[in-house]
């Protein structure tokens, strides 16, 4: 007969001593006889004696009965949070709900889906919340707002509306905060049509949006490119009692001028300049000087310029930058250079916006002497370049042929910890095949691969051209079946290229097995060359034979 199988008062003498030998084994003793402290307080020593049956789950068949009448919902929320382990609590519920019976209270299912969410254990969250709503428990404002939350930014949008569904129609709430926080996170995500999904279906249920809600919304859809269906939100404020802001005005005016329609930001620009209620600051200002910038409007650019000036809004850096690559781009350098000189007068300090703009307006202008002297004061003034700075350098260095100098650059990147693009490197290897340098092509190449930089379909083709020029076919046909195999889809101009090549160096076998193998790839997206690619034998690209 086991210690838990006795009946009567024997049976409470026999919890009692095993609870005092609990007690002794885990204070180092071996007293056999409860102490007057454990006698006191039975119950905390009971959740640790069921907190140790349980983790060593070989003893647990021999007290099933016993804990059946002890286990209580407060005795298992206490043996649960003893535990201090999600994971081990989850199980310890499961075991209690299916072989105990045990209904579990609030504070359990509070306290494990809290601490499941904290460790990432989002599927187990799902489970315990099909317990909880089985044991007769809704979430309250509070927990509801909690998982909403960790389940957006776990991107479980399923499980979001899971939740937002099963309170629907009940007094459950989530406070405004939580509401719009969730909005945010799943905007953050790029994931806008179901944060619009859960505002629609849900969240207006829940309670009445405000301004700040369809800011949120408004500005992950001019993100995305849907200022129309944005300018619907903005039209819809009105309706549910909510006023658009400055902010509200500058995410539309900046989204209508991302996508070219400036006109329709001027018209925005106007309104918000009639309404008593908000006036444009800097941010509106430099929507709308941007927009002129990209479009080659740099009159109109200028004179809202100093408008904003003369409204008493001073420039920061960003206005500034975009008017310098405005007046860069349309060949105007003196201009772009005068506006560099004016940020001292505003306190503005240039960064490497500044410089990259001006650097890419002297190399557009052939000036890329001018433009060498700007990177030296860029580093100068321990301005860190980009990835971008490179490449204006190096593409005109090798647009006048200097190729060793943009060669330098390279090297400069090898050293350093910036992530390269094959844009970087394109040009020189470019410049390098068209002089008949085909092995620095390829050590380039190497290079690229050793900062991890991945060559793209840009960087096979001059390589597979060079090679083919130099008469390498072997090397080109390699690097041909390279690209295959680094899932990189060659175009047109690169199998017809290197078919063409191949017929004219008397190697027509080659050219079938390429156009074969460029057919057979429909995971490239390749089947269209049957059409696209004849066996023809003339081409314009000289073959060295």
């Amino acid at each position: 007969m086991t210690l838990f199988s006795l009946t009567g008062p024997f049976r409470v003498r026999a919890s009692t001593i095993a609870i005092a030998r609990f007690h002794g084994q885990t204070q180092g003793g071996s007293r056999f006889y409860p102490d007057r402290q454990v006698i006191q307080n039975p119950e905390s020593w009971f959740v640790k004696v069921v907190s140790t049956l349980f983790v060593n789950s070989h003893s647990l068949d021999a007290c099933l009965n016993y804990l059946c009448e002890k286990l209580t919902p407060l005795i298992a929320f206490e043996v649960i949070k003893r535990f201090n382990n999600p994971k081990v609590g989850f199980k310890f519920l499961e075991f209690s709900r299916l072989n105990l019976n045990v209904n579990h209270c609030y504070s359990t299912y509070n306290l494990l889906m809290r601490s499941l969410c904290q460790m990432g254990h989002h599927d187990l969250v799902n489970i315990v919340f099909d317990y909880m709503g089985s044991d007769g428990h809704l979430p309250d404002s509070k927990l509801l707002g909690f998982l909403v939350t960790w389940m957006a930014q776990a991107s479980d949008f399923d499980m979001v509306k899971k939740l937002l569904a099963e309170v629907q129609g009940k007094e459950v709430r989530i406070n405004s905060f939580v509401y719009n926080n969730l909005l945010s996170v799943l905007v953050k995500q790029n994931q806008v049509h179901e944060a619009i999904y859960l505002f629609k279906e849900y969240l207006v249920m829940q309670s009445p949006p405000d301004t700040w809600t369809f800011n949120i919304l408004i500005r992950g859809l001019c993100r995305v490119g849907g200022v129309d269906k944005a300018f619907e939100f903005f039209k819809d404020m009105e309706s549910f009692g909510c006023l658009p802001d400055v902010v509200t005005y500058n995410t539309l005016i900046n989204g209508l001028c991302k996508a070219n329609e400036v006109q329709r930001g001027c018209e925005l620009f106007k309104e918000i300049q009639s309404r008593s209620d908000c006036s444009p600051d800097i941010v509106t200002y430099t929507s709308i000087i941007s927009g002129f910038c990209k479009s080659g409007k740099m009159k109109e650019a200028s004179n809202l310029f100093e408008e904003m000036m003369r409204s008493g809004i001073q420039p920061n850096v960003i206005t500034f930058n975009v008017l310098i690559d405005g007046f860069g781009k349309i060949g105007n350098i003196a201009e772009a250079e005068a506006m560099y000189r004016k940020m001292a007068y505003f306190d503005c300090s240039a960064d490497v916006v500044t410089f990259t703009s001006l650097i890419d307006g002297y190399c557009r202008a052939g000036q890329v002497n001018h433009g060498l002297k700007f990177w030296n004061v860029m580093k100068t003034r321990n301005v860190s370049p980009t990835v971008y700075t490179y490449a204006v350098l190096i593409n005109a260095l090798c647009k006048e042929n200097r190729l060793n100098e943009a060669r330098d650059f390279l090297g400069q990147i090898k050293n350093s910890s910036i992530i390269p693009k094959p844009f970087m490197y394109n040009p020189v290897i470019d410049g390098f095949c068209k002089a008949g340098n085909v092995d620095e092509g390829n050590v380039i190449l190497k290079e690229m691969e050793e900062k991890r930089c991945d060559p793209d379909k840009v960087t096979f083709t001059i390589l597979i051209i060079g090679h083919c020029v130099k008469g390498r076919m072997f090397e080109a046909i390699n690097i041909f079946n390279r690209m295959l195999a680094t899932r990189c889809a060659p175009d047109n101009i690169t199998v017809n290229s290197l078919i063409s090549c191949l017929l004219k160096a008397g190697m027509p076998n080659e050219a079938y097995r390429i156009r074969k193998m460029a057919l057979e790839d429909r995971n490239l997206g390749l089947s269209s060359f049957e059409k696209a690619i004849p066996l023809r034998t003339n081409t314009d690209i000289p073959v060295a034979v």
